[in-house]
């Protein structure tokens, strides 16, 4: 929220219907003559951009992601990427492959093993060699991942990143159209991630007038389609799928640009502890790491910048001028009921796995940006509410 800040994005950025198809002649043109095609579990849905590589004169190699990437799917897959000597890397698919995709192609720049670089529990060297020339094009609206600088692994229990400007793909594709089919728990999921990652980069510590305005409108985007996406379809509503769209995008451009909060200080940790979806983790954890913060604020500082925008959230949330910030915390309970989500319980979380869980949070890096520091009981009170 000062006056300095910086901003890190890709060379180049697509948006639209129908964009997918430029990918191939794109990464043909950055002189990629063997690819890497990283996927998603469903290799399927990737059978037409193979066949476009190939008819640009580009070989093919495919890895599909299956689970949460990890520090084993990325060897493998750099294993495999280089038994078939593949110069280039395209992504296409959900925030897991493009993690993948980005992870591989940096690691193959640098000839290197993700434990070289990893934070907190690998060497932490930086990269310094450029990635594989690389095309990220997301099939999902939630992780905003084709615009970030880095990939979160898996290591036995612990989730970290692997993080490096380098790492930003020299062409982002974002087709609204590559929605279609998607899973109602999918869309519910994916989009109340992307919309945790307009609303915690709005009170980052971090924020600034170019986030500010991509998480504005983002997250009126998100407020106003996303539910009905889920609960009536978006297959025959273009609309929604470029408002969900543009929802995931900005909230990526956001996080890399001004960072998150304890909603994915606490994701990060559970996500390596239950091997639990992200974006459902984040769901589940949104409306109480709110209303925690929003409380911390207005208990220990009252007139720092982010406690008044809480109310201008509310607005943006419910599209209605008057509503103060409890109203936007109802309309986002209310919204989380409405999508099904699971709590954490669900996924295995226990009263007895809280302090570990809180200790571990509270060393994330995403918990620097959270627009005030919290104590170890206001984190347990989030838990124990979601």
């Amino acid at each position: 929220m000062g006056s300095s800040f910086d901003l890190a994005m890709v060379a180049d950025l697509r948006f639209g219907r129908g964009r997918a198809t430029q990918s191939a002649p794109a990464l043909a043109g950055l002189g990629v003559r063997h690819a890497l095609l990283v996927t998603g579990r469903s290799t399927e849905r990737a059978e037409p951009i193979r066949a476009a590589l190939q008819a640009a004169g580009v070989a093919v190699t495919s890895f599909a992601v299956t689970e949460e990437p990890s520090v084993d799917i990325v060897r493998e897959a750099l294993k495999t990427l280089r038994a078939n000597g593949c110069d280039g890397v395209l992504g296409f698919g959900g925030g897991s492959a493009l993690d993948v995709a980005k992870a591989v192609a940096i690691l193959a720049g640098n000839d290197s093993d993700p434990m070289d670089h990893l934070e907190v529990i690998g060497r932490g060297e930086p990269l310094t060699r450029p990635a594989l020339p690389w095309i990220a094009v997301p099939t999902t609206a939630g992780t905003g991942s084709e615009v970030t600088r880095n990939a979160v692994l898996a290591a036995g229990e612990v989730k970290v990143s692997l993080r490096s400007p380098l790492m930003l793909a020299r062409l982002a594709i974002v087709d609204p159209d590559l929605l279609i089919g998607s899973p109602p728990a999918t869309l519910a999921a994916s989009g109340l991630d992307a919309l945790a990652q307009l609303i915690e980069p709005f009170l980052s510590v971090r924020a600034n007038p170019v986030t500010d305005a991509l998480a504005r409108d983002g997250i009126v985007r998100s407020a106003r389609s996303l539910r009905a996406a889920v609960t009536q379809g978006l297959d025959d509503d273009p609309d929604r799928r470029d408002d969900l769209a543009l929802a995931s995008l900005a909230g990526g451009l956001c996080l890399a640009n001004a960072g998150l909060g304890a909603v994915h200080g606490l994701a990060g940790v559970l996500g390596g502890r239950l091997r639990a979806p992200h974006g459902a983790l984040c769901a589940a954890l949104l409306a109480a790491t709110l209303e925690t913060n929003r409380a911390a604020l207005a208990d220990r500082a009252p007139n720092h910048p982010a406690a008044g925008r809480f109310d201008e959230l509310a607005v943006l949330l419910t599209g209605r001028p008057e509503a103060r910030a409890v109203d936007g915390e109802d309309w986002l309970r209310d919204l989380i009921a409405a999508l099904g989500v699971p709590s954490l319980t669900s996924f295995g979380l226990s009263q007895a796995d809280l302090p570990a869980v809180v200790a571990a949070s509270q060393q994330a890096s995403s918990m620097k940006a959270n627009p005030i520091p919290l104590s170890d009981a206001e984190l347990t009170e989030i838990l124990s509410r979601s």
